[in-house]
């Protein structure tokens, strides 16, 4: 599985560049901040860009995708819960960031069990509320059945996402967290922000898990 991690924006949100290697098409998740990097991997990989994924609607994990819409236009995808705000950019959180981002109207809605197929891979949306009403996870798995999942601000290692910003909600968090709890422990996590973890170390360590 091709992916190269970007951390991204004033609060270092972890963005994920995944590519197929026979198509050259890419898809980058959660663009957080300046894509300058990102775009100069893009060059230098001889890579296409033709979708993002978006795991919620918080500030820093939307800030930078102005600067990739012209490589995908309306190829976006987040939770259908979240859409208002992709289209309206939390005022209160940008002020607190000093950040500043446009809404963008043109994208596609997803939620529970919808599959996305890009090429080398398919994507598979999981409905986690609890850090946002509109909070995804996506699993994502190659052509060779490796699987790793997406976890946004849901799930970090010894740690989860905040309820108390828009859109939080503590007991659909651990709801969320529950549900997670039944996926394979061996399975590999990319967080929103800090290291990779798995279901696994989670279910051991994290002083959130649901027991």
């Amino acid at each position: 599985m091709n992916y190269k991690r970007f951390p991204l924006g004033a609060l270092w949100t972890n963005g994920y560049l995944f590519w197929d290697d026979e198509s050259h098409e890419a898809f980058f998740i959660d663009p957080g901040g300046k894509t300058r990097d990102v775009q100069k991997f893009l060059k230098e990989h001889d890579l296409k860009l033709t979708m993002i994924l978006l795991t919620h609607g918080h500030i820093d994990h939307i800030a930078g995708i102005h600067e990739l819409v012209p490589y995908v236009h309306d190829n976006i995808y987040i939770g259908e819960k979240d859409a208002a705000m992709l289209r309206k950019p939390s005022t209160q959180l940008q002020e607190l960031l000093g950040v500043h981002c446009e809404g963008i109207n043109e994208f596609h809605e997803v939620n529970e069990g919808r599959e996305i197929d890009f090429p080398g891979y398919k994507i598979k949306v999981m409905e986690t509320p609890g850090h946002t009403e509109g909070s995804v996870c996506y699993i994502i798995t190659d052509k060779e059945n490796h699987s790793l999942l997406i976890s946004g601000d849901t799930l970090f290692a010894q740690s989860v996402g905040r309820t108390d910003l828009e859109g939080g909600d503590e007991i659909k968090l651990e709801a969320s967290l529950r549900r997670l709890d039944t996926l394979k422990p061996g399975l590999h996590v990319l967080p929103g922000h800090g290291p990779d973890t798995s279901i696994g170390e989670e279910r051991e360590l994290n002083p959130y898990w649901p027991r």
